[in-house]
């Protein structure tokens, strides 16, 4: 994201107006993107309180904008509210979705986007889970639907996941992802899908081996975050898990690697643990972090965060270019 020169501003596309349905904490950072970016944003959200909600959570993306060498004088200009769905569609050139997790809830707003949005538009939902095939039945025009699933924070952090359902257009996922690309972002399109995608399946898997570690005693939440921060964190940073044990390989490579070492790693793999999120583990986990993190509030710490996060970031660029 820190090329900015080499990158088409979204204005110069079919996407110089932008609707955000759903303005928490995803919605609000998709807007101070699409902002930074200099398209016109039409946040939806039907909370009484929604606009200082979004406009405080601009304030504090600016920081991490500027460090990508994005604008964010008057970062509100082009920001405006409508808490009218039909109304606040009605010329967009894109729809960012990010409601509630809830298939009925996605299906409704979707029927209701797809009526009132101009024929071209790109209808594309921020889900971390649900499936573009289950939304579909709700629509008219279903190849026009496309899960364009962000990682935490969408402003920031560069991938995005893109994922048609069966029976999207591949036209429209072409679109999405020169709409995102033109953002600065990295789309990256699954060839299939899959519930959670890919970026939270490989979370999922880590978090539950943590969560296993840290029921048995074997560290503390603080010491776990510290063992992953400062090894397989760094590492992933630079060379994926595929890549990296590719290295690990010497000379013959992953064959080399998976030969050697494949045994020793499958045999972990049977040892890993399954627990469950019952009441028990939820407040043996919820005592840990509140001793851990409990001193410093989350807006300090999502500070402190992004600041890391652009930092690292802006290495790994200077060292791919």
């Amino acid at each position: 994201m820190n090329n900015t020169s080499a990158i088409p501003r979204p204005a110069e596309g079919p996407w110089q107006n932008v609707t955000v349905v759903g303005a928490g904490v995803i919605g609000a950072s998709w807007t101070a993107l699409f902002l930074a970016r200099g398209l016109t944003v039409t946040v939806c959200d039907p909370l009484p309180d929604v606009e200082k909600q979004v406009r405080d959570q601009l304030n504090e993306s600016i920081p991490a904008l500027r460090a990508h060498g994005l604008p964010t004088d008057d970062l509100a200009a082009d920001l405006r509210f409508e808490a009218d769905l039909e109304r606040a569609v009605a010329d967009a050139g894109a729809v960012q979705e990010n409601g509630p997790e809830r298939l009925d809830v996605k299906r409704d707003l979707f029927s209701r986007i797809e009526q009132a949005a101009p024929d071209h538009a790109l209808l594309l939902s921020s889900t971390s889970g649900i499936r573009a095939t289950d939304i579909a039945p709700a629509l008219r025009q279903p190849g026009r639907l496309v899960i364009g699933h962000p990682f935490n924070p969408p402003h920031l952090v560069p991938l995005v996941e893109v994922v048609g359902g069966e029976q999207t257009d591949p036209e429209f996922v072409r679109r999405a992802v020169d709409f995102y690309t033109a953002l600065g972002k990295k789309p990256r399109v699954l060839h299939k899908e899959v519930p959670g995608f890919v970026a939270n399946r490989l979370q999922a898997a880590l978090f539950r081996e943590a969560v296993n570690l840290v029921l048995q005693g074997v560290v503390t939440e603080q010491e776990l975050d510290e063992i992953v921060t400062s090894s397989i964190g760094l590492r992933w940073a630079v060379a994926g898990p595929f890549r990296s044990f590719h290295l690990g390989g010497g000379a013959g490579g992953l064959p080399a690697f998976l030969k050697h070492l494949g045994p020793a790693l499958e045999s972990l793999w049977r040892d890993l643990g399954a627990p469950v999120l019952d009441e028990a583990t939820v407040t043996f986990l919820s005592e840990q972090a509140n001793a851990g993190f409990g001193a410093t509030t989350i807006e300090e710490m999502q500070a402190a965060r992004d600041v890391a996060q652009s930092k690292v970031m802006r290495v790994l660029d200077d060292a791919s270019s």
